[in-house]
């Protein structure tokens, strides 16, 4: 009998049996790997919105060109993400996210460098493709060496993701008033992505066995799923309610009066709840099987701020961040479900992919389309009745997909099917 070679998983595991794997050192790599690579998804883009005046006047860029930059991670979002399944049936898991890291240490190492605004776009874009692909393939490598550990490494995956946006966005301006160049408050920024790339430059040649002959999961295959079109709707809807967030916030509360610093700290102190909300939630998600005692949760918190929002908005501002920034948390819990929602590291990354890329082009329309009834209406309860039919949508949608089934369950067949099987090198949850 011909023994079978060593894979990733069993050299993780040892001889231990699947069901009770232990921490092994290779195993630890592969964590520490998932945890940096998140720090760096969001760097390139929180990092521009905090030091975009002084970009526009240090490389003398015009609206159109700054416009494009704050649509940039949208649109590479979008587009690259879509073809990262192809590239990891391709070049396998390791190449491709060892090597998004280092499109986005390029990228945002080069681009401070240049002083033409249409080099800047262009190695943005760069740095931001890489985070594209990193957005997609980490929910897969999860899936795929943590297959017991999937609620613990998607809290390491999720709070590293928004320690790192959060870092960026504050760190940002104090690091330009301390060394007085903008180039090199934001050029700090490549390091993190050269650091993150360490670990899978180390498990490079681990490579997991792939199956060459599988039916590749394509965005058709995909949305002819119910899993795959709820899980598109979900992370579309819940993009569009933080991207309008993210955008308006401050200003619909400058509007009512407050300061701009006090508008600002509201605002920070909403996305910075991400962070306690990514430590506990995914676990606790992970170990349920039925997700709509969750969908319906956030709703309600949801609805109670955007009313009192409506309602009050300068009295009782920061329970209305309050409970807005705790049903932001959909975006965890929509994470977790290209996990829990597919059998496979195949249909993870298949989910994965076909959701982020059109939630995210989706989401980025909501700020434009906020800003449109804003100025249509000439006050702020028109757009946010469009928030809350958006939130009404993604509870609908929730409650659909928060049921225990799995996309390879609902996939038509295809040339050869997928194997119901997963490979691991991590622990129970």
């Amino acid at each position: 009998m011909t023994s079978k070679p060593a894979t990733l998983s069993t050299l993780a595991t040892g001889s231990r049996s699947p069901r009770t794997p232990a921490w092994s050192l290779q195993a630890i790599v592969l964590a520490l790997g998932v945890g940096l690579a998140a720090l760096n998804l969001r760097t390139a883009v929180t990092s521009v919105g905090s030091a975009l005046d002084e970009i526009i006047v240090g490389l003398g860029m015009s609206a159109v060109g700054a416009g494009i930059l704050t649509t940039l991670p949208v649109l590479c979002f979008a587009v690259v993400g879509i073809c990262v399944p192809a590239l990891v049936r391709r070049f396998g898991e390791h190449h491709v996210i060892a090597a998004a890291l280092l499109l986005v240490t390029a990228g945002l190492g080069t681009r401070v460098l240049v002083d033409s605004v249409w080099m800047f776009l262009l190695l943005s874009a760069v740095a931001l493709s890489g985070g594209a692909i990193g957005n997609v393939l980490l929910p897969t490598l999860v899936k795929q060496h943590f297959p017991h550990r999937v609620g613990l490494m998607t809290t390491v995956y999720t709070t590293a993701l928004a320690l790192g946006t959060a870092v960026a966005a504050a760190g940002t301006v104090p690091l330009v008033s301390a060394s007085g160049s903008w180039r090199l408050a934001l050029g700090v920024y490549a390091l993190f992505g050269l650091v993150a790339a360490v670990p899978w430059l180390l498990v490079l040649r681990r490579e997991p066995t792939r199956d060459t002959g599988q039916s590749p999961l394509g965005v058709g295959r995909v949305l002819a799923t119910g899993v795959g079109r709820q899980s598109v709707v979900y992370f579309a809807t819940q993009s569009t309610i933080a991207y309008i967030m993210f955008g308006w916030f401050a200003q619909l509360l400058r509007d009512q009066g407050m300061s701009p610093a006090a508008a600002g700290m509201a605002l920070s102190y909403l996305t910075a709840l991400a962070i306690p909300t990514s430590l506990v939630l995914p676990g606790l998600m992970a170990r349920t099987r039925d997700h709509r005692g969750f969908v319906t949760v956030f709703y309600t918190v949801y609805m109670c701020g955007f009313v009192g929002l409506w309602a009050s908005p300068l009295e009782g501002t920061w329970v209305w961040a309050t409970l807005i920034g705790l049903g932001m948390s959909s975006f965890p819990l929509a994470l977790t479900f290209f996990a829990v929602r597919a059998r496979t590291a195949a249909g993870t990354a298949a989910l994965s992919a076909t959701s982020q890329s059109l939630g995210y082009l989706a989401g980025g329309m909501g700020p434009l389309m906020f800003g449109f009834l804003h100025e249509l209406s000439g006050g702020w309860s028109l757009p946010i009745a469009m928030v809350m039919i958006v939130a009404t949508v993604n509870l609908a949608t929730g409650l659909l997909l928060g049921r225990p089934r799995h996309l390879e369950d609902e996939l038509s067949p295809g040339p050869q099917s997928v194997a119901p099987t997963t490979q691991g090198s991590g622990g129970s949850a």
